[in-house]
Formats: structure tokens, C-alpha cells, sequence
């Protein structure tokens, strides 16, 4: 009978451990691929929470999606490097991921199964897509009035004092900012549609 209830028991316990690693893998299912990388639940939700994405929740399609662009980033990173982040700066970085989670920090790593060293690798990536991203596009753009005004007239909306509208004339050197800040992003969304295109992404179907 002993040995019977304790077959009965380590059944018992199987099932459960099965039970177990099955919410697991369900939580960490793949969501897309990149060539034979794997992009994970838990990979979004980190990224984030931690915000160093700009979804605002994890079960958004777009949280996929920009995970995605800053794996096809970071591929890129390791190909042509910037110069590596100072240690102050990726603490300072680390610094403003955990503040982000605030008193959640302990729950988010359990969550997402990091650890103190993968976070810190994290904020080091982050740092060193920034400064990448710097290096490439951050080049010092001149806007002549032409498109300033071109801006201005589209964006008339977002130039205001004290509630009232500003004229091309008062506006010029802010709409001169904006225009190209705007030529640089759109820079970039099309050096991001090129790396996809370039790319073995797949998303996969749940």
C-alpha cells in the first residue's frame, strides 16, 4: 500500500510539474522570428515595462512590431559599433528602468526572468542603439524656409503662446526645428522598412 500511495504521489507531482511548465510555455510563446531568433511574451512584456520600447502595453501588435525593429537595430549595432557606452551612463540607465517598475521590480523580474546582469545588458543596448542611431542620422539638418513654412502651414495647430495662434514669421525658428526633426524620423522609418525587407521576419500565429 506505501508503495502504491507513493506512486500515486509522484504521479500526483508529475502532472502538476507538467501542469506548471505548460502555463510557462504558454506565458513565453513565440511571437515572431527573426531568421532563427526567437522573440518571446516575455521579451515584449520586458521591454516594455521597462520602457524602453513605446507600446504602452505588451498585448499590443505594436509592441511586437517595434521589439522586432529593435532586434533588426541591434543587428545592425554589431555590424558597424559605435563607441560603447560609459559604465555611469548604462548604471544611470539601469537606474531608470528599475524607477520606471518601481516597487513591481522584484514581480517584473520574476516575470520576465531577469536578472540584475540581463537588465544592466539591456540598458547597455539601449545606450548603444541611441547612440547608433546618433551616429547615423543625427547629423546636423538644414532646413531652408521654404520647407520651414511648408511645416508650419501643416502643423499650424502646434504653434501657439498663450493660446493664440503665432505667425509663420514668430514660429520660423522652432517650425525650422520641427521640420528637421521630422526629415531625421523619416529617415529613419525608412531605414527601418528596409532592414525587414531585408530580413527573415516571421510573425508567428498563436
Amino acid at each position: 500500500m506505501v508503495g502504491m500511495r507513493g506512486l500515486c504521489v509522484s504521479i500526483a507531482l508529475s502532472v502538476a510539474s507538467s501542469t506548471a511548465l505548460a502555463g510557462q510555455q504558454l506565458l513565453d510563446r513565440v511571437l515572431a522570428r527573426i531568421g532563427t531568433e526567437a522573440i518571446t511574451q516575455t521579451d515584449v512584456e520586458a521591454l516594455v515595462e521597462f520602457g524602453l520600447i513605446e507600446a504602452r502595453s505588451p498585448t499590443l501588435p505594436v509592441a511586437v512590431q517595434q521589439a522586432i525593429d529593435r532586434q533588426l537595430i541591434l543587428k545592425e549595432v554589431a555590424r558597424f559599433p559605435p563607441a560603447e557606452p560609459p559604465p555611469a551612463d548604462v548604471e544611470k540607465q539601469l537606474a531608470a528602468m528599475k524607477a520606471r517598475v518601481g516597487d513591481r521590480l522584484g514581480q517584473m523580474l520574476q516575470i520576465t526572468g531577469l536578472d540584475e546582469d540581463r537588465l544592466r545588458g539591456l540598458a547597455r543596448d539601449t545606450l548603444r542603439i541611441r547612440n547608433y542611431l546618433q551616429q547615423r542620422f543625427g547629423i546636423s539638418v538644414q532646413v531652408g524656409e521654404e520647407e520651414a513654412r511648408k511645416y508650419f502651414d501643416a502643423h499650424r495647430d502646434e504653434f501657439t503662446r498663450n493660446g493664440m495662434p503665432l505667425t509663420f514669421e514668430e514660429a520660423a525658428t522652432e517650425a525650422r526645428q520641427r521640420a528637421a526633426a521630422a526629415r531625421v524620423q523619416g529617415a529613419v522609418t525608412q531605414w527601418l522598412e528596409d532592414l525587414r525587407m531585408r530580413s527573415d521576419v516571421a510573425l508567428v500565429m498563436s
